[in-house]
C-alpha cells in the first residue's frame, strides 16, 4: 500500500486492488444525517453500550434480514469491528489460554490475540473443507493436546471470500456448545453474497458472540462504527470494558447509522456493482494465468493460487505493481506457511478499474 500511494503521489495512474475497502461513498441518508447531527446536536457521550435507538434498529435488522429475534439489549456498539474484537478477547480470556481460528486469515486476529497474550491456534484449511475451520480439525487439535478456550470464524472470510457451508456452521456451533467453548464469528461481509444469503451463527447457537460493522454491505468504513451481539452474561462485563477503553463508539457515527438501514435500495446497487466485478474478474483473469481461485461466495475478494507463476507472492506482487501500476495483495499477509503461492485481488472499486486491470495484465502476461 505504501508502494502504490508513493507511485499514485508520484503521479502514476495506480489501480488499487489491494485494499479491502468500499470504493463507494455512504448513503446518502447516511450523510445527510450526519450533517444534521453536526448542524443540531451537541455530540456528546452515548451509554457505553450504545445509542438505544441504534441498537434497536440492529435487533429490527435481525429480524427483518434473518428472521431472528435478538434483543436489543444484548446488542452493544462498538468503535468498528476491531474495538468489538479486543472487547470480546478480553472479556472472555485470560492470559496463556487458546483460541482456535483458520488459515488463510484476517491477519489482525491473531495479531491481536497475541497483543493480549493469548495464543492464537492456526489451522491450516484447504479445499478438502472448502477452506473452512470445521470440527475435525478441533478434535485434532484436541488429540495433540492442545486445550482449546475459544474458537474464531468468519464467514465469508477474509481473505477468501469463501463462506462456511450452513451444516459445516451449525455443526462448528453445536461442538462449540457442547464443549461450552465460545464461538465468536465475525460476519463482517454478511449482506455481500452472491449465490446465497448467508445465516448467522445466532441462527445455530444463542451463544454464539457476533461481530458486524457498518464498513462493508454499509459502505462506512472510516466511520468506525460496529457492533457485537453477546449473550446476557457478558453484557455487563463488556460495558465496562467499553466505559474504561472507549467510553462508547464515535457519536456522530452512531446517529448516522441509523440510518443505514433506511438505504438498502442504495446499498443493493452498490452490491449490483461488485458483483458485476467479481463476474468480470471470474472470466477475465484465467485468460491472464490466474486459473485457480478458490471459491468466491461473498465479500469483494478473489484469492488465487499462483503457484504455476511464482514462489514468491510478495515478491511477485511487487513486480506486478512496478511494471503495471495494480497493486495486489501478496498471501503471506493471510497465511504465513503458504501464503508465498497466494494473492488476493480485491473488486471493490469501479468495472472501469477491473477492465484496465485486466487489460494491462493481459498485456504483461504477454511480456514475461
Amino acid at each position: 500500500m505504501r508502494a502504490a500511494n508513493e507511485k499514485e503521489a508520484a503521479g502514476e495512474h495506480i489501480l488499487h486492488m489491494e485494499v479491502g475497502q468500499p470504493a463507494t461513498r455512504a448513503p446518502q441518508k447516511v450523510l445527510a444525517a450526519a450533517h444534521k447531527a453536526l448542524d443540531e446536536d451537541r455530540l456528546g457521550y452515548t451509554d457505553a453500550r450504545g445509542l438505544p435507538e441504534l441498537r434497536a434498529r440492529i435487533a429490527d435488522h435481525y429480524k427483518s434480514f434473518y428472521g431472528l429475534e435478538v434483543p436489543a439489549s444484548r446488542i452493544i456498539v462498538t468503535t468498528g469491528s476491531s474495538a468489538g474484537f479486543v472487547l470480546a478477547f478480553l472479556a472472555l480470556f485470560d492470559k496463556g489460554t487458546k483460541v482456535a481460528l483458520p488459515v488463510p486469515g484476517y491477519p489482525c486476529y491473531p495479531h491481536i490475540l497475541r497483543a493480549l497474550d493469548i495464543e492464537p491456534l492456526l489451522v491450516q484449511t484447504g479445499p478438502q473443507t472448502r477452506w473452512s475451520l470445521d470440527c475435525d480439525h478441533l478434535d485434532g487439535l484436541e488429540r495433540q493436546g492442545h486445550k482449546i478456550d475459544g474458537v474464531l470464524v468468519a464467514s465469508p472470510a477474509n481473505p477468501t471470500g469463501v463462506m462456511m457451508e450452513e451444516p459445516r456452521l451449525s455443526a462448528l456451533a453445536n461442538w462449540c456448545r457442547h464443549e461450552n467453548i465460545p464461538l465468536i464469528c465475525d460476519e463482517i461481509y454478511h449482506g455481500l453474497t452472491y449465490e446465497k444469503p448467508a445465516q448467522s451463527a445466532l441462527a445455530y447457537s444463542d451463544s454464539a458472540i457476533i461481530i458486524n460493522s457498518f464498513s462493508k454491505y454499509f459502505s462506512m468504513t472510516g466511520w468506525r462504527i460496529g457492533w457485537m451481539i453477546v449473550p446476557e452474561f457478558l453484557v455487563r462485563p463488556i460495558e465496562r470494558l467499553q466505559q474504561n477503553l472507549f467510553i462508547n463508539a464515535p457519536t456522530l457515527s452512531q446517529i448516522a447509522a441509523m440510518q443505514a438501514f433506511e438505504c438498502m435500495d442504495e446499498l443493493e446497487g452498490y452490491k449490483r456493482a461488485y458483483e458485476q466485478n467479481r463476474n468480470f474478474l471470474l472470466n477475465e483473469l484465467p485468460p491472464c494465468g490466474f486459473d485457480n481461485i478458490l471459491p468466491a461466495d461473498g465479500a469483494f475478494y478473489l484469492y488465487a493460487d499462483v503457484s504455476d507463476l511464482t514462489n514468491d507472492s510478495l515478491a511477485f506482487t511487487r513486480k506486478i505493481l512496478a511494471e503495471t501500476g495494480i497493486a495486489l495483495t501478496p498471501g503471506a499477509d493471510f497465511d504465513a506457511e503458504r501464503g508465498h503461492h497466494f494473492m488476493r485481488f480485491s473488486y471493490a472499486r469501479s468495472m472501469q478499474d477491473m477492465t484496465e486491470a485486466v487489460k494491462r495484465l493481459k498485456n504483461w502476461m504477454k511480456q514475461q
